[in-house]
């Protein structure tokens, strides 16, 4: 263990050598002409101006972009002149002693292309391929059509797939190697939790600082349709709804509620006793909060799960219960004229259902060769199966 932690230091010092080649800035950059240090710091994490861009429907309120549509002739046809697209490129070295293999190289570990936009007045899209996600075409994730500021309200429309939990704290965000877990949860044969999944998301900004949020979902992830064309594999439909708000000028607190319901997916083993279909209701709550002053960011997640029968077999005992989430710190001495960063993670999940216990602490370090092309260190030390994961690595978009 000793000798490998000397040789992932020594490869994160060789790296730091590097020249500074990566020059070139992704799409919205390139269309507005500006540093994509205005909306991340560091990116992927954006700040309140990148969130308040997103929000607008990619449009910088207070900055045009000069012959964004071709001239056709026709008023009626918004046509973007040059397509907007923009790539990232992340990869490691890992070493991890849950693994007999040990150290391992995993770059690419992700390479993906995304493209979004304005596409009309108020309108926009924004969607990602992953051309490689850990060694596999994963194909799309994040893919959506955007209404902003429907009937001239502060009402936005998201018809699409993205992460139930969004609203909340975005995975596609975070600036560590280990993910938020308790967002991934998924007892007994359950296919419903707060990742990925196609639906409708309706956003309300109020003159108060207050957000509300409502979802309604499938419920069962972002698959391939079945032989019928049809994506949802039931009648039911879930529902969330998060409402958060500004409290003083540094800290917001929000809270959340989920409700659903889903058959099984081998309908052999969910009939109850009158021959209907069991279903499996869920139901999730939770409190979360974010407090950021000058170069201290500090984030907290808390989530209650409660499956009335994940295992389908209309059986009241197989009741579970989760609970979980997360608090994260982010230290960066300058703001965003900052070259290095740090963020501590610490996860935990804890259920009825022994095999998702989960608890692992986490220190990161990273530093920008670029705005754009991050190299980043991170240890994780796993507190339930007592075993340990270092990884070097680096993250660009371009």
């Amino acid at each position: 263990m000793r000798r490998a932690m000397v040789w992932l230091i020594a490869a994160f010092v060789g790296i730091l050598t590097l020249s500074e080649a990566a020059t070139a800035m992704p799409a919205f950059a390139r269309k507005y002409n500006m540093s994509c240090a205005v909306c991340h710091a560091p990116f992927p994490r954006l700040k309140a101006y990148g969130d308040e861009f997103a929000g607008n429907g990619f449009v910088l309120k207070d900055k045009d972009a000069p012959r964004y549509f071709t001239d056709t002739g026709d008023s009626q046809l918004s046509l973007i002149r040059d397509f907007p697209i923009a790539a990232r490129f992340d990869g490691h070295a890992v070493y991890n002693t849950a693994t007999e293999r040990e150290l391992d190289f995993e770059w690419p570990w992700v390479l993906k292309i995304l493209s979004g936009g304005a596409i009309a007045p108020h309108v926009a899209y924004y969607f990602y391929f992953f051309l490689s996600e850990r060694g596999e075409v994963a194909g799309v994730e994040d893919a959506f059509v955007m209404f902003n500021d429907v009937f001239k309200s502060d009402l936005d429309i998201y018809l699409g797939q993205f992460q139930a939990s969004d609203p909340l704290f975005k995975g596609e965000l975070a600036l560590t190697f280990e993910k938020y877990q308790v967002y991934g949860v998924r007892p007994g044969l359950s296919v419903a939790n707060l990742k990925y999944d196609r639906g409708v998301m309706l956003n309300y900004g109020f003159p108060t600082g207050t957000d509300l949020f409502v979802e309604v979902l499938n419920g069962n992830g972002i698959g391939e349709a079945d032989a019928q064309r049809t994506y949802d594999n039931d009648e039911y439909k879930n529902f969330m709804g998060r409402l958060s708000q500004d409290v003083g000028e540094y800290v917001r607190v929000g809270g959340f509620g989920y409700w659903g319901k889903e058959k099984g997916l081998n309908s052999d083993t969910t009939l109850n006793p009158n021959g209907e279909v069991h279903a499996n209701e869920i139901g999730m709550a939770g409190p979360d909060v974010t407090f950021a002053a000058g170069p201290v960011e500090l984030n907290g997640q808390y989530v209650w799960r409660k499956d009335s029968d994940p295992i389908m077999l209309c059986q009241s005992k197989n009741e579970v219960v989760t609970t979980g989430g997360f608090v994260e710190a982010i230290f960066w001495p300058y703001g965003d004229k900052s070259r290095w960063y740090a963020v501590g993670l610490f996860n935990w999940v804890d259920s009825d259902q022994k095999d998702l216990k989960y608890q692992t602490l986490t220190g990161h370090f990273g530093y920008l060769l670029r705005t754009n092309f991050r190299l980043t260190a991170e240890f994780t030390y796993g507190m339930e199966n007592e075993e340990s994961r270092a990884a070097l690595g680096f993250v660009t978009g371009f």
